[in-house]
């Protein structure tokens, strides 16, 4: 099914640019060549129906290449996070049973059955013939295995089949209004699913022109969007964040974008209004691996009226906000995300019991979100589950304590945690990230707080640190931050 999306667009539109790389343009029929070559190799070599191949590496031209030529073989893809360590990609590589794998240089020393570095790639792609070999798969056939980013525990093998990434593309189509002259910055890690299945994958669908970054730079992205005329482009608030502190925020041309999409994590108000002041649609949408993302989506026209919502529940998927006993939510009550619909994952490979453990009723997946609902059927994001504590029986919710915080105009990035107390039982812990240039005291935070927050929501430890440690997907490993020691408390 995806993997004759290069010949059906190359058919459309063949010299069309479909990927810009550096330098490097790459057509339509030049993509559906490549990858019908690379698709013989990967036949030549082994690889057949329901075989695993893999990608490690920086976003490149070679990853939209070797994931349609498994497409193309009915194979499974599996892109992996060039960010972790030699034993956790072995892991993965194990877990899925690759059988092939393309590696960019200077990655951790890891192999799976046919492995093919870059540096050997075009000498690989030409011992493919230029016939296709195309293998049918169904739309319930397993597309691609994707590894959740482990903030806690051994990383789950997220399974999408090609029904579900093409119903997100689907949705994706619905809430942005995508066409064919369009030009898309592919910013984010390609092997987060926000990246490959928001931006990339529709972006070929309408026949537009993604333009790959190699790895994420607010200067370069800057550039990118002003030599190219960018459109349209997928970020975390990290990513949003680091734009409005380069020096350039103010006088960059930004002319060409017409709407930013953000997700991941919630998104503080003062970052939304900052690019609402640029004259920007800034859009938040809310989903996860296992929902080929998009669960909910707020659309650009409706986005100055409800800053800070995630939307409501994307065109074809159901969602709702439940109590423990899975009853429904009242409007404004805080419950559990639950998703229901085409785009979500049949659930984790090789894991039956986390498969079991992730769905209730029947189909509705449980996300560990933590969620609010108004009465317009917008779905505010408010935590994850796990990182909520509970402070003197009082729910703290980090994400509410770190927008506050991010107010201040000396803060560049935050992350709050609970953290044990003889007394209250768990209170919060700031790590704070000052804004170049910004001198910032841990004082200066819970004095900033007062009257902003209640009591109990103000962090009784505050650490002032130069950067936080991040999963590959730029999201904050919140489990090494509760690990570390806690200082004096004055």
């Amino acid at each position: 099914m995806l993997g004759s999306w290069p010949a059906r667009r190359a058919a459309m539109s063949p010299r069309r640019t479909a990927l810009i790389f550096e330098d490097r343009r790459t057509t339509y029929a030049e993509l559906h060549a490549r990858t019908t070559r690379l698709a013989a190799a990967l036949r030549g070599a082994g690889v057949r129906r329901g075989d695993r191949v893999a990608y490690l590496g920086p976003n490149h031209p070679a990853f939209v290449e070797t994931m349609f030529a498994a497409y193309a073989l009915g194979a499974v893809f599996v892109p992996l996070n060039y960010r972790l360590t030699a034993p956790e990609l072995d892991f993965q590589l194990r877990h899925s049973g690759a059988s092939a794998l393309i590696v960019a240089p200077g990655m951790p020393p890891v192999s799976a059955g046919t492995t093919v570095t870059l540096a050997e790639y075009e000498r690989f792609l030409a011992t493919g013939g230029p016939a296709p070999a195309p293998t049918p798969a169904d739309m319930d056939d397993v597309a691609c295995i994707l590894y959740t980013s482990g903030t806690t525990g051994t990383p789950k093998g997220a399974t999408l089949t090609h029904a579900n990434i093409v119903w997100n593309c689907y949705n994706l189509l619905v809430g942005v209004d995508v066409i064919s002259d369009d030009v898309v910055l592919i910013s984010a890690p390609l092997f987060h699913v926000a990246a490959l299945n928001q931006c990339l994958l529709p972006a070929l669908l309408k026949g537009g022109t993604s333009v790959i970054m190699p790895s994420w730079d607010a200067d370069d992205c800057l550039d990118l969007i002003g030599r190219h005329g960018v459109t349209w482009m997928f970020g975390v608030s990290t990513m949003f964040a680091g734009l409005t502190r380069s020096p350039r925020w103010d006088t960059a041309d930004l002319s060409s974008v017409r709407v930013l999409l953000t997700g991941g994590a919630s998104v503080p108000e003062a970052l939304i209004r900052r690019y609402q002041e640029r004259g920007l649609a800034f859009c938040q949408g809310y989903g996860m691996t296992e929902t080929a993302p998009g669960a909910t989506f707020l659309e650009a026209r409706e986005s100055r009226e409800h800053v800070g919502s995630a939307g409501p529940p994307v065109f074809f998927a159901d969602v709702r906000c439940v109590r423990p006993d899975l009853t429904d939510t009242e409007p404004g009550e805080p419950g559990e995300v639950l998703v229901r619909g085409p785009n979500v994952t049949p659930g984790y490979w090789d894991d039956p019991a986390a498969t079991a453990a992730a769905f209730v009723d029947g189909d509705w997946f449980r996300s560990g979100d933590v969620a609010t609902v108004g009465a317009d059927g917008h779905f505010r994001i408010v935590d994850r589950t796990k990182d909520m504590y509970i402070s003197g029986g009082e729910n703290v919710y980090p994400a509410e304590v770190e927008a506050a915080i991010f107010e201040h105009p000396a803060v560049a990035e935050a992350a709050v945690v609970g953290v044990p107390d003889e007394k209250w039982g768990e209170v919060g812990r700031a790590f704070v990230v000052p804004a170049p240039g910004r001198h910032l005291t841990p004082a200066e935070v819970p004095a900033f707080l007062r009257g902003r927050l209640a009591g109990y929501k103000i962090p009784a430890y505050v650490d002032v640190v130069d950067d936080l440690p991040r999963t590959g997907s730029n999201k904050v490993r919140k489990g090494e931050l509760r690990a570390l020691p806690l200082p004096t408390r004055d």
